[in-house]
């Protein structure tokens, strides 16, 4: 039997041959891409710094806050006023000094952001965790305006002038904020919830604690309940942990202790309305006391946010700092021993804590300032 030939046509395809070269456009993308990061310095500082900077300026003011309550605390009993009073009213100044100098350091770095990187500020805004920070800006200057000392404003005409520009942009964003939540089918509550949500309520909070100091009974009313009525529902959804959790990156957690600071901040501004630490204000207490336990007893859950040393980190402080004021007031109640430990124990870990990001920021000021947790885009 004869076979027939069999041709075989070999044919090669080019694009085979042409897989494994990228093509130019991939090359020029690559070349591109490496050109970013040399753009000078201070461009890169401008992009990183954004709302969440400010919680530094937090944490500085809470800290001011603390050390002027303990330093005024002269009627406390000696089994803990006698280590506090002995302060020097020098040192306090320096910290609030210190809080200033940086706020405006960081406005400054802020505002060439929102000149030269706009669409920035836009992404920041619509970003379900950055929208919350921009509260920070305004509850860091109302921090500095209620610690202040009392030489800067010398009469409540003085005061009203700084606080009056200072609360509008928070009801602002309250409108914004909430009114999504509660009229839009945008940003439903139950999907952009996130522990960062109670940013919002701790600027109602704040404004509310330093209404009162200018006499004005009505408006810190008004803010407390603005914020109160808003903390129960997001607590509520918070606390049933829906998927609005999952959104949080795993080196933002210890923003988890904001459920510490908002009952701190309500329990201080309802003093500060009813002139008496009563009822309603240990019961905040009671439960941001209870709040900082469950979080301290469960170290492993901010272990994947402690390998590197970020911004995060300060939000452990001012969270302290506000349980630590409360707790003198109850302090100043109750007037009983375990009290007054409790009140110096939370007192000194506020300070160490505070004390070591204080050192950690200036060793790694670099490091800090370059890498940000959150970016956001340029592109429209």
């Amino acid at each position: 039997m004869v076979h027939p030939e069999i041709g075989l046509e070999v044919v090669i395809d080019s694009s085979i041959t042409k897989r494994h070269e990228p093509p130019m456009t991939t090359i020029h993308r690559q070349r591109s891409a490496i050109k970013t990061p040399s753009k000078r310095p201070h461009q890169n500082i401008i992009a990183t710094i954004n709302a969440g900077y400010f919680r530094i300026c937090m944490s500085l003011g809470g800290q001011a806050l603390l050390w002027k309550t303990l330093s005024e605390k002269t009627d406390i009993p000696p089994t803990f006023g006698t280590i506090f009073t002995k302060i020097p009213s020098a040192a306090f100044f320096l910290i609030w000094s210190l809080a200033v100098c940086v706020f405006v350091s960081l406005s400054v770095l802020y505002i060439l952001r929102c000149v030269f990187h706009f669409k920035m500020v836009k992404s920041e805004f619509h970003h379900h965790v950055g929208v919350n920070y921009l509260f920070a800006p305004w509850v860091s200057w109302l921090l500095l305006l209620r610690s202040a000392p009392s030489f800067i404003f010398p009469h409540k005409y003085s005061y009203e002038y700084v606080w009056w520009p200072l609360i509008v942009p928070v009801i602002a964003l309250d409108l914004k904020i909430y009114g999504q939540w509660f009229t839009t089918e945008k940003r439903f509550l139950s999907m952009a919830a996130n522990p960062t949500s109670q940013m919002s309520v701790i600027g109602n909070l704040v404004g509310a604690h330093a209404a009162i100091k200018m006499g004005w009974i009505e408006s810190g009313i008004c803010l407390f309940t603005l914020g109160m009525a808003h903390y129960l529902v997001v607590f509520i959804t918070l606390y049933q942990r829906l998927s609005g959790n999952n959104h949080l990156p795993s080196r933002l957690r210890p923003v988890l202790f904001l459920f510490v600071a908002t009952p701190s901040m309500a329990a201080l501004a309802w003093k500060s309305i009813n002139g008496d630490f009563d009822m309603l204000c240990k019961m905040l207490f009671f439960l941001s006391l209870f709040l900082f336990t469950s979080l301290a007893s469960r170290p492993v859950l901010f272990k994947k946010s402690l390998k590197s040393f970020s911004v995060a980190w300060w939000a452990f402080s001012f969270p302290l700092s506000f349980l630590a004021v409360a707790s003198t007031a109850y302090a100043q109640q109750v007037k009983g021993v375990t009290a007054n430990g409790l009140a110096l124990i939370l007192s000194t870990i506020s300070v160490l804590v505070f004390v070591f990001l204080l050192v950690c920021s200036t060793l790694k000021i670099d490091s800090l300032l370059r890498n940000p947790i959150l970016s956001f885009s340029d592109e429209s």
